[in-house]
């Protein structure tokens, strides 16, 4: 079977939970490998045992974001009966949290855990796998990947240019749009701002004047608090009050129209993965699976108790100007044009996603946007 048939079809199965007592009812895909329970995989002689380590892009004091890989690899130790364990690692402690994708991708190590926006130096198209500027919602976001084609899309470009094969594990939900030392209310007074925001949202905001700079999660900090940066965007209010950012700039804009519905991804060498039992890949997509839900629902149970302290605590909330929201926009598009008519991978990909997205906005501009307009609008 050559590599584009096996993706293609990987990416239309669905995950076997039922099959495994202890995961029943945790993910959506099934597929044709019945899985035994995780006491028979102990017992299975032919099973062999694993262990990887596993670099992630995160601090291990985000209870969110590393939570979510501690969630994906006690369940795959928790599903194969301990004979699959998977340690995981600290941004910075393996290799550099924005260089997971290259570890994994030379085989250096077998997994990782990352933002695959962090790495469109190599392809702009890969930050479909996270989140773009004007996108899609977690929820959405999701219907893509699942039901929509987008996570065979993915699958295929990323086993071609990268030799590794990738799975949703995790979502932060539409995030903020950041922390600023001084307020912002035009275009214009984006220009010559020092800001900290990675993916196609950076190059968005350097269309718009601003000198851009991608730091990871545990850099951000320092940078902010000591001017290196002027502004700085990391997730939301839980994950962002944790890094101290409110005590190092006052202005917290909203909304994050550059991360409308980020998803996180667990990152297999290719070569390692087709090495695995069927039992074990079933594993890890459940296991997956698990974690992309589990981590949006802590962020969305979180993030408005956070917001409250951080108001009660001075922190300043601005609403982006409907100026830089426009501007913001036509430069989005604008900057999609360019990458699809100079790269083929980007156009096949984005072509599709963009059907996708108007048909899934003008679905839920009609059952769900008249009932958050109502309701929240009950809300002082």
């Amino acid at each position: 079977m050559d590599r584009r048939h096996f993706l293609q079809t990987l990416a239309t199965r669905t995950v076997a939970a039922t099959a495994l007592g202890i995961a029943a009812g945790c993910a959506a895909n099934q597929s044709d490998v019945a899985i035994p329970t995780s006491s028979a995989i102990a017992q299975d002689s032919s099973l062999p045992v694993k262990e990887w380590a596993m670099p992630t892009s995160w601090p291990v004091a985000l209870d969110t974001i590393y939570g979510g890989v501690e969630t994906f690899v006690n369940r795959v130790s928790q599903m194969s009966g301990g004979k699959f364990t998977i340690t995981p690692r600290a941004a910075g402690e393996m290799v550099p949290g924005t260089q997971v994708l290259d570890a994994v991708s030379e085989g250096a190590v077998p997994i990782g855990h990352t933002a695959s926006y962090y790495y469109i130096g190599k392809s702009n198209a890969v930050a479909f796998g996270t989140t773009v500027p004007f996108g899609l919602t977690a929820q959405q976001q999701n219907a893509w990947f699942f039901e929509g084609g987008g996570l065979g899309l993915l699958q295929e470009l990323y086993a071609e240019r990268f030799n590794l094969i990738q799975f949703p594990a995790g979502n932060t939900g539409a995030q903020m749009g950041g922390w600023f030392r001084r307020e912002i209310n035009t275009v214009a007074d984006l220009q010559g701002l020092k800001m900290r925001i990675p993916g196609l949202g950076g190059q968005v905001m350097a269309k718009l004047g601003v000198t851009v700079q991608a730091l990871p999660g545990n850099e951000i900090f320092q940078a902010l608090q000591t001017g290196t940066v002027d502004a700085a965007e990391w997730v939301g209010p839980y994950d962002d009050e944790k890094l101290g950012l409110n005590t190092a700039a006052e202005y917290y804009y909203h909304p994050g129209w550059w991360e409308p519905g980020a998803a996180l991804e667990v990152e297999i060498n290719l070569d390692e993965w087709n090495g695995l039992p069927a039992e074990y890949q079933e594993i890890i997509k459940v296991a997956a699976f698990e974690a992309n839900t589990t981590m949006q629902a802590r962020y969305e149970a979180r993030n408005g108790a956070a917001l409250a302290r951080l108001v009660e605590g001075g922190t300043q909330l601005r609403t982006y100007s409907d100026e830089i929201l426009a501007a913001a926009q036509e430069a989005t598009f604008a900057l999609y044009d360019e990458f699809a008519a100079a790269d083929a991978d980007f156009k096949s990909i984005y072509d599709q996603w963009l059907a996708f997205r108007n048909q899934v906005y003008a679905w839920n501009k009609i059952n769900e946007a008249p009932f958050t307009d109502f309701v929240y609008g009950q809300i002082a």
